[in-house]
């Protein structure tokens, strides 16, 4: 090897030495904490004694393997919430499909989304934001929406953090994922985003195979294509609304057990959190409370995205855990 090549190396190492030192110590922190991003508080505590009460055989609250079922919610309890990652990319969508359709650019919501006008998209409301999400997501087979939201998510950006979506997971909430797995649990993602787009990278991000996430659905239909092969196809139909009071109808109809533990982030989760703990034997609810502007957004009772605010009411009453992200997390994300 050349001096000079030689000297490179050397450089280089000593400059990721520092990271690979911090890497290992969080390693090591793991495998004896397995709460290492959680601080010793009320809520870490409210959880390892949930867990030790439903998992130690013996204890009157114990609760055999195939009952021990977590349903989570995932934008703003997983992953960041504001923006919606979903929303930029319908956004994204209606640019990139625009040439094809021409009447957009001077009908609305498309108009809008088109030419960045956020205060005449936040007008359209809910239903306006329904119908870019319908003409953007339909006309596609399940496998051919799922390479199209696997590339958005590989070169889209946070437009705070400038890091893809799928790095802007909460550390604390993929410990307590894997916590939950190692302790007999079926995690579950219960949300309100379109069910397609997060079974694109649940699996790779969050260890949750895609039939454990339940979702928003648009239409699909069944088609046998003259000399083709069998297919699902998406139509720009709304199907199903998983939000709200449609989240417990929807955990009734696709996982068929109450589960005993959820986790959430807004009034857009009371009723699932309600369904839950409401049921028999040790139960166990928790909010993500979004109190730290610094290291990522503060929001809630007056926000317009994941609003909380009669949870926040409810939770004591409910017995419910408010994890606070400034107070009881130490590290925010996979990578600081």
């Amino acid at each position: 090897m050349m001096p000079i090549a030689r000297r490179a190396l050397g450089l280089g190492l000593l400059s990721i030495t520092p990271i690979l030192a911090a890497g290992h110590v969080w390693a090591q922190a793991q495998r004896t904490d397995p709460l290492p991003s959680w601080r010793d508080g009320a809520s870490r505590q409210s959880i390892l004694d949930f867990l030790a009460a439903v998992t130690t055989e013996g204890s009157p609250d114990f609760v055999p393997v195939p009952q021990r079922i977590a349903v989570f919610d995932n934008d703003g309890t997983l992953w960041c919430e504001i923006p919606t990652a979903q929303l930029m990319f319908v956004l994204d969508r209606v640019k990139a499909l625009a040439p094809h359709y021409p009447a957009w650019r001077t009908t609305q919501p498309f108009k809008a989304a088109l030419e960045g006008d956020t205060a005449t998209l936040a007008a359209a409301g809910t239903h306006g934001l329904a119908e870019l999400a319908l003409a953007t997501h339909a006309n596609t087979t399940p496998e051919q929406f799922n390479v199209i939201a696997t590339e958005w998510l590989a070169t889209a950006r946070h437009p705070k953090f400038q890091r893809s979506y799928t790095e802007l997971t909460y550390q604390p909430m993929l410990e307590l994922l894997r916590l939950l797995a190692s302790s007999g649990f079926r995690n579950y993602i219960v949300s309100g985003g379109g069910v397609e787009f997060i079974r694109a990278f649940s699996d790779s991000v969050y260890d949750i195979p895609p039939e454990q996430v339940i979702g928003s659905t648009i239409r699909t239909e069944y088609r046998f294509p003259h000399g083709g092969k069998p297919e699902l196809f998406r139509v720009a139909v709304m199907d199903f609304i998983d939000d709200g009071p449609g989240k417990p109808v929807a955990i009734g109809k696709f996982i068929g057990r109450r589960p005993i533990a959820a986790f959430g982030n807004s009034d857009g989760d009371l009723e699932m959190l309600q369904y839950v703990t409401s049921g028999p034997g040790r139960r166990f609810g928790l909010l993500v409370h979004h109190d730290d502007a610094e290291r990522e957004v503060a929001y809630d009772r007056q926000s317009p995205f994941g609003k909380l605010d009669r949870g926040l009411d409810l939770a004591g009453p409910s017995r419910w855990t408010v994890a606070s992200m400034r107070q009881d997390w130490n590290r925010m994300f996979p990578v600081q």
